[in-house]
């Protein structure tokens, strides 16, 4: 019988992944606003789509079926995956955040930020999926950070809710 590390049994043997995933689904609503909000507030040359979009679009492409998807289909696809996300990572956040001392919100927008770190100077840039971030304008990236943080707290404060609930 094998010892499984970081005490993730325990971790898996709660509720802790569904109610992270339902955090991190229900926070991507506040930072998806904060997104559409704040393209608006972009210089025109700094509008061409956001990355959940060219994400999206790029692994469409990658699995052929680019030409099968017409508009409405990809923008649909963005959203539905953009969601996906941000229920995914908010269920790994639950796997780690008990072990990190600090304010929730605090600790949220950490979250958020190391996120946005890991993904747009980190897996998104090696897999060639986008160029990093910093290849875009300072703006889109003030942006994506603010959005990104608004999810971590929004995560957070809503565990943190979740589990003064029990």
């Amino acid at each position: 019988m094998g010892v499984v590390p970081f005490s993730f049994v325990s971790d898996l043997s709660s509720h802790k992944l569904l109610r992270g995933a339902a955090a991190g689904l229900m926070a991507t609503a506040p930072m998806s606003s904060s997104m559409l909000i704040g393209w608006r507030l972009l210089p025109e040359t700094e509008t061409y789509h956001s990355p959940p979009r060219l994400v999206t679009e790029k692994i469409v492409q990658r699995l052929g079926l680019k030409n099968r998807n017409p508009e409405q289909g990809l923008i649909g696809l963005s959203i539905f995956s953009h969601f996906v996300y941000g229920a995914v990572f908010g269920a790994f956040y639950t796997l780690f955040e008990h072990r990190i001392s600090m304010r929730s919100r605090l600790k949220g927008g950490v979250a958020g930020l190391a996120l946005w770190t890991g993904s747009y100077l980190g897996w998104l840039p090696a897999m060639g999926i986008l160029p990093p971030a910093t290849r875009h304008p300072w703006r889109r990236n003030l942006l994506m950070i603010i959005a990104h943080v608004i999810w971590g707290v929004t995560l957070s404060e809503t565990l943190r809710k979740l589990d003064a609930e029990k």
